[in-house]
């Protein structure tokens, strides 16, 4: 067996670098211990790190050995028992058999899973990979507080580390050429007539007159070397103006039941799902509201605190949800500014009256205003007359109103992933 060892020193970050290739590597077992630990966490421990165990099988690397050489030939039995890629189990019992998780060998010998830690960042990166608020719009610049600089040209002021080299000695070169043009067309006219002078006998000279050109060139000479190099006049100055950015601004409606009809089992999966939700918006949008809305017979806008911890409970009017939340909406999210979102989650009981009030009150008042309404039915039993209300609003509204079931924890985080999946259409770039 050969083995192949580089000694060479790691270049500068290297470390990290080889850690991002190793997680690309195992995305599948790093993406399902994920999916595990957000179905299987507390409420507060939603957003740690995680500790993986990759098997040991799953992490065989190539590796170079000789092989017999020469020429040879040999004869394989055939068999009544193993076609071609049959795995032959191991023989029961005998040395090195135990009891534990490892692969223990007959010689003592074996290998354990390779276990690591992924950090809090890792984790979440994995948790709301390739989702994204659907629809969102650059909507109308309202207190933007972001800008970009976009090149507006050259001037004549500026800072020195403005300073356009370039354009600068274009400047100075032309300006030179200018100021001593005159005197050099001169120069050649004396230099020409000096020549002419210095090319006749020396009895024929006009010395006198030699005299004079050698003066004036002197003259013109000391004339154009004193025109600068570079003058405060040519300096050029590249000019940036700031324009505001386009603003992604928006505001995320979470409106729960907990009302009578909620167990303490259903509400912890809404607690759930709407902890990921939170921890997905704070997490990727930097300018976004987050509402929260507590209802039972009545309406509440609560904060983040009240919302996951109060323990207050009543009868069911949802419909009471939906006007606080228009009246929200019209009061300090107007649509042409933000990009409005809602989910809802509830175990579907209602007043019957009111669930065709709610499909009224979305119809006429909401979904025109938001760019995507999520409604999550959490209840082992059949659905209740608010589903069916909705599923109404949802066939006229297929692009802005979704619908989901939810029956045990283990079904948070897959619905959550279908109802935020990146659509093929939408840049990642919020």
């Amino acid at each position: 067996m050969s083995y192949i060892i580089d000694r060479r020193l790691n270049g500068k970050h290297k470390s990290s670098v080889n850690r991002q290739r190793f997680l690309r590597r195992y995305r599948e077992h790093i993406r399902k211990a994920v999916e595990e630990a957000v179905n299987e966490r507390s409420i507060k421990d939603l957003d740690r790190g995680e500790r993986i165990t990759i098997p040991q099988k799953d992490i065989h690397e190539p590796s170079f050995g000789h092989g017999q050489g020469g020429t040879g030939s040999i004869v394989h039995p055939g068999n009544k028992e193993f076609i071609t890629g049959d795995r032959i189990p191991k023989p029961k019992g005998g040395s090195g058999s135990g009891s534990g998780n490892g692969d223990a060998s007959d010689s003592g010998e074996g290998e354990d899973d390779f276990v690591f830690q992924i950090s809090q960042e890792e984790f979440l990166d994995y948790v709301f990979e390739d989702l994204a608020l659907p629809n969102l719009l650059k909507k109308e610049l309202k207190e933007i507080k972001e800008f970009s600089l976009r090149h507006a040209g050259v001037v004549s002021d500026g800072t020195p580390s403005k300073l356009n080299i370039v354009r600068s000695m274009r400047h100075a070169y032309a300006r030179r050429m200018v100021m001593s043009g005159g005197p050099r067309r001169q120069l050649k006219e004396v230099e020409a007539e000096i020549a002419h002078l210095l090319a006749q006998d020396s009895v024929l000279r006009d010395d006198h007159r030699l005299a004079e050109l050698e003066e004036q060139k002197a003259l013109l000479e000391q004339k154009i070397s004193s025109t600068p190099f570079l003058d405060t006049y040519d300096l050029r100055y590249n000019h940036h103006v700031k324009e505001p950015k386009p603003s992604s601004q928006a505001v995320m409606f979470c409106v729960m039941d907990v009302s009578g009809s909620m167990t303490q089992e259903t509400k912890n999966i809404a607690k759930r799902f709407f902890i990921l939700l939170y921890l997905f918006l704070r997490r990727n949008y930097e300018k976004i509201d987050v509402i929260f809305i507590r209802h039972h017979t009545s309406a509440k806008e609560v904060s983040e605190e009240e919302f996951f911890y109060s323990r207050e409970t009543g009868g069911t009017i949802v419909s009471s949800a939906l006007k606080l939340m228009n009246k929200i909406i019209e009061e300090r999210y107007p649509s042409d500014s933000w990009n409005i979102y809602a989910a809802q989650a509830s175990d579907g009981d209602n007043w019957d009256d009111d669930s065709m009030i709610c499909r009224k009150i979305i119809e006429e008042e909401i979904v025109d205003k938001v760019q995507y309404f999520t409604y999550i039915e959490i209840t082992p039993r059949d659905h209740q007359s608010l589903w069916y209300s909705y599923e109404q609003v949802q066939a006229a509204h297929p692009k802005y109103f979704s619908m989901r079931h939810i029956t045990d924890v283990g079904d948070i985080y897959p619905v959550f992933r279908d109802l935020f999946q990146r659509r093929q259409h939408e840049s990642s770039g919020q």
